[in-house]
């Protein structure tokens, strides 16, 4: 269904006005009222909504998500307490939310907890389709596109007594490690509003750094879970794909066959990562969408007696800047200490030609589709979208996609080939999950770090492990940088800018060793105690 504009009736200003309009009619409904914010907001905004809660509020809403679920259990808290106390944290509400909220409540005095889940208020990225709610993917155009059923991971969800209480932020498109759109305007990162919340599942990393949700809802097809979590302090896993299910997502025609996206949770602890997994498949699925993995999700069965760990310092491409290559090296030196750990190197394999091909897959259409969008309602390309799927280097259109699939092909043989012959016991492989902290506003071009591993296939958690320190995280003067891109971010990493930017990294396992990537996370944390810092203390 196109929107009004399309028609040449409105024109894209006056429709995403009318939908702003709806978004500060639902913030109007929240009770007790949100006063109105009339001090001058400094850069760090993470313990700002504790001014205007209750101190109620601010134990429910900043309680860990195990213990949470354990009181929703016991009757100890309410579904609709709960549910309450994170829209106002959220500064959303709907009805519809509260009374699902009551139906918990009820249900459970009654019959006691409908699942696993029960009563606990769930975040969900917009363009993973609710029933009667628009699909815009951040796109004028797409205002209007009503979604006749919800998505389906969405329903598993809710069987498991889930409350979806509110949709989050994403970028014009979805193609950017930014969030930003002509609808709902810029996301912020709450731990420096001058910084991105990475992209472009942004509107949820931020809305958690807030701790307006315990447990959320991304998606990534080249980083769009991991880089919004690593930036904004979170934990965020990106499984392989078709383990969990597509159904009901909506998305322009960006991408091809051949590299999928897939969806994943994002959480301020790793609990609510595996929490998140163990509900979404215990449902099993594959029984209704032949199209994914019968693979139930069974965690603690990895051997962690004898670990080797495979550290990638640099891609190659673009420098690490200096808070992110210190960090590595601190879980490095920490990990060596661990008996039965074994750090060896990792050289990065055919980096270069990889993101040759994945600038080509992510607009195979040579980024007709997105112009062909943009075009419903005239309004206008940003910036970094029209970087990714029109104006970089390589972007063409794809008539025969079969030569391309034959080298992506190659490409996964060779990696595996390489990872067998020259680290045949390398368990996981350690590395950044970008070249900067939360870098400043439209400047995330380089998405290497992460889309690696999409287009391999690969599953990759991302972890919180410090913050930017003014002291030790210094600029290099004088280092030459290597290309165009490298420049960039040597250029755009500023540590008076970047101070107290949250810095993790990312831990990758081979396809379908998802459970294993998740119980080496938890032994990483509970044997080096990371994060080392924690970025959300002030």
């Amino acid at each position: 269904m196109a929107s009004k504009a399309s028609a040449g009736v409105t024109k894209w200003q006056d429709v995403a006005s009318e939908v702003q309009k709806h978004q500060d009619a639902t913030i109007a409904k929240v009770e007790p009222a949100i006063v109105e914010i009339t001090e001058k907001l400094p850069r760090r905004v993470i313990s700002l909504p504790r001014k205007y809660l209750s101190p109620e509020e601010i134990t429910i809403t900043e309680t860990p998500i195990e213990k949470s679920l354990a009181s929703l259990a016991t009757g100890k808290l309410s579904s609709l307490a709960v549910t309450k106390a994170f829209l106002r944290r959220a500064a959303i509400a709907q009805k519809l939310v509260l009374a699902r909220a009551k139906e918990l409540d009820e249900h459970f005095a009654k019959k006691g907890p409908i699942g696993p889940l029960h009563g606990l208020p769930i975040s969900v990225k917009e363009h993973i389709g609710m029933k009667d709610l628009d699909n815009t993917c951040g796109l004028v155009g797409w205002v209007g596109r009503k979604n006749h059923d919800d998505a389906n991971i969405l329903k598993i969800l809710l069987a498991a007594g889930a409350v979806l209480y509110v949709r989050t932020n994403e970028p014009q498109g979805l193609m950017m490690l930014e969030t930003v759109n002509n609808i709902g305007g810029r996301t912020t990162n709450p731990h420096n509003t001058a910084l991105t919340p990475g992209g472009s599942s942004g509107g949820e990393s931020a809305l958690q750094a807030l701790v307006g949700s315990l447990l959320g809802i991304g998606s990534d097809i080249g980083g769009s879970i991991r880089s919004p979590s690593v930036q904004c302090g979170l934990y965020g896993l990106r499984p392989t794909t078709f383990r969990l299910p597509l159904v009901g997502l909506a998305a322009p025609s960006m991408g091809c066959d051949t590299i999928a996206g897939a969806i994943g949770p994002l959480s301020r602890s790793l609990e609510g990562i595996d929490l998140f997994m163990k509900v979404a498949l215990h449902s099993k699925p594959c029984v209704s969408d032949p199209s994914l993995h019968q693979k139930p999700w069974i965690t603690g069965q990895t051997s962690t007696d004898r670990l080797t760990i495979g550290v990638m310092w640099d891609d190659g491409i673009v420098k690490p800047s200096p808070p992110v290559t210190i960090a590595l090296n601190e879980v490095v030196e920490k990990l060596k200490q661990v008996p039965g750990v074994e750090i060896i190197e990792w050289k990065p394999y055919q980096h270069d030609n990889a993101m040759k091909i994945l600038t080509k897959l992510y607009a195979c259409d040579g980024g007709e589709f997105f112009t062909d969008a943009l075009a419903l309602s005239e309004e206008p390309g940003l910036p970094l979208t029209n970087y990714t799927l029109k104006d970089s280097s390589g972007v063409q259109n794809l008539t025969h996609q079969q030569p391309r699939s034959v080298k992506i092909r190659f490409l996964l043989l060779t990696t595996i080939a390489e990872w067998n012959t020259m680290a045949p016991k390398m368990d996981l492989i350690l590395c950044p999950a970008g070249p900067l902290p939360a870098p400043p506003h439209d400047a995330s071009k380089y998405w290497g770090y992460t889309s690696i591993w999409n287009l391999l296939d690969y599953p990759a958690i991302v972890f919180p492990v410090t913050k930017v320190n003014p002291v030790i995280d210094v600029k290099d003067g004088n280092y030459k940088t290597r290309n165009d891109l490298d420049k960039w971010y040597h250029d755009h990493y500023n540590v008076e800018e970047q101070i107290g930017a949250p810095v993790g990294l990312q831990l990758v396992a081979k396809k379908l060793e998802d459970e294993k990537v998740v119980d080496v996370m938890r032994f990483i944390k509970e044997k080096i105690g990371v994060p080392f810092v924690d970025c959300f203390q002030d």
